[in-house]
């Protein structure tokens, strides 16, 4: 099946894009996807294990599992002053 990833702020910065389809296996959960990413290699192995994220605008945990053509967003940690 496949999802569409979005990285945001400094997501996009570390890895180049600011969003790209994948194919994940049926029955992927958001875990799953973080470590299909990861095992792609630079810079991707730099995302942490345990990102947060959205699927479909919807804060999600790891557990969460996708459908396909759902829209998985990367929120980077934010800091304010």
């Amino acid at each position: 099946m496949q999802v569409r990833t979005l990285f945001f702020a400094s997501y996009r910065d570390l890895v180049g894009v600011g969003q790209m389809s994948l194919d994940v296996p049926d029955g992927c959960t958001v875990s799953d996807l973080v470590g299909v990413l990861r095992a792609r290699g630079r810079p991707f192995d730099a995302l942490p294990a345990d990102p947060a994220v959205a699927v479909n605008r919807t804060y999600s945990g790891p557990g969460t599992r996708l459908a396909s053509g759902d829209e998985v967003a990367f929120i980077p940690p934010v800091a304010g002053g």
